[in-house]
């Protein structure tokens, strides 16, 4: 099953829990002093926010699926539509170890797709390869 990701930054963590608890009517699946994320059934959203980014505002789009052969599947399709990609394999962000990678839209909009793989207790963990990322794990503009 495929889930449409959306992270955005905040600047008032709690006053926006309570906003989208009332919006989406339960409350975050997870909760952290500077994240939360809401996991939604109807519709299939993954919906996070975070304190963050440099400014309030989306700042990344994505898809997440079930299954690596799923992730495989989006792969090839990006692949094959010659889109410049960035594989960060399996790595840690947002409270997640996940097998992931990222495309950029034309305007510059980062598009992660990913299989989450585990739940870890930190936001995320140190990585020796060189990929950057910014303070939530999306690639600079103009990365890929």
């Amino acid at each position: 099953m495929k889930r449409f990701h959306v992270h955005m930054h905040v600047d008032d963590l709690p006053k926006n829990i309570a906003f989208y608890s009332a919006m989406f009517n339960q409350p975050p699946a997870r909760t952290e002093a500077d994240y939360a994320k809401w996991m939604l059934e109807d519709p299939p959203v993954n919906f996070a926010i975070s304190t963050r980014g440099d400014k309030p505002g989306v700042d990344h789009l994505g898809i997440q699926v079930g299954t690596a052969e799923e992730l495989a599947a989006l792969k090839d399709n990006a692949t094959r539509a010659d889109m410049a990609l960035l594989d960060e394999g399996e790595t840690t962000c947002c409270y997640a170890r996940s097998d992931k990678y990222w495309v950029t839209d034309p305007q510059g909009m980062a598009w992660e797709q990913f299989h989450t793989l585990d739940s870890i207790p930190v936001f995320s963990q140190a990585k020796p390869a060189p990929a950057q990322a910014s303070a939530c794990c999306a690639p600079q503009s103009g990365c890929c």
